[in-house]
């Protein structure tokens, strides 16, 4: 690690103010993905505001046709909330397989997505479910969100506050974790909304993406035979030392057809 001024905000407009006084500052949420991507010096902020004083910005609650989570909310708080657990119970599935004990008591949604890690699990709940990102300045289509590995539509200095999540008829999410990390390999959030069926992949690729073929194939007929024939091109995915991009590209299919059976 190298030498960085801490700061401990105490409201919204107290960490925006300390973090537009820093030389390059960041928000720190529950320090799960930005805390080792330092100490790998792939990011060196001049300035770290610790959010955990925020109050305001954590908790979970029922808002009509969708349930809206706090920036500052854990992955555990997700994963117990009875409003989740109602309304998108894929959802709280998903943060109830994040990590560890440990992460899903640390880290939090909002520092989640703001990082974009491209194996992390809350992307494809943001755009598999057609969730709304909430910032301390206006909203962000979940379509629109992830712009590429660890990029977002973020500005400099955005504060994530909230994310509204639309009431789905039907989700679930499907991955085929790390065995010692938890992140996905692959992760595929498939979801029956209003306007259509979504399939959003996350782990496969350097971001989170749809799958048209598979949307489309799914909105005909609802089940996981719908998706045979299906192959995304490996192309473009990632390899790894856990994955090479050829059984990626296989596992998002394996998971899709997972996830639609969970739907069920």
């Amino acid at each position: 690690m190298y030498n960085f001024n801490y700061h401990r905000a105490t409201s919204r407009d107290d960490a925006k103010a300390k973090q537009g006084g820093a030389e390059d500052g960041s928000y720190l949420a529950g320090g799960m993905t930005l805390l080792p991507t330092m100490k790998q010096r792939l990011a060196s902020p001049s300035d770290l505001i610790d959010l955990a004083g925020v109050s305001d910005l954590a908790g979970v609650r029922r808002d009509g046709d969708a349930v809206v989570v706090g920036a500052m909310t854990t992955h555990a708080a997700v994963a117990a909330s009875a409003d989740v657990a109602q309304a998108i119970p894929a959802l709280a599935d998903l943060a109830n397989h994040i990590g560890d004990p440990q992460v899903r008591n640390r880290g939090t949604i909002g520092g989640s997505i703001a990082n974009a890690d491209p194996a992390a699990d809350y992307p494809a709940a943001i755009v598999g479910l057609g969730a709304t990102v909430l910032t301390d300045s206006r909203e962000i289509a979940g379509d629109d969100f992830f712009t590429g590995m660890f990029e977002t539509a973020l500005n400099d200095g955005e504060l994530v506050t909230e994310v509204s999540f639309p009431v789905p008829e039907a989700a679930c999410y499907m991955k085929f974790p790390n065995p010692a990390s938890r992140y996905a390999i692959v992760g595929v959030m498939v979801a029956r909304t209003a306007d259509g069926v979504r399939v959003a992949v996350t782990g496969a690729g350097p971001s989170v993406f749809r799958s048209a073929e598979m949307e489309q194939a799914l909105s005909g007929n609802f089940s996981p035979d719908a998706l045979d024939g299906i192959s995304v091109p490996a192309g473009d995915l990632n390899a790894d030392i856990h994955a090479g991009s050829d059984y990626r590209a296989h596992l998002v299919g394996v998971m899709a057809k997972r996830a639609v059976a969970g739907c069920g």
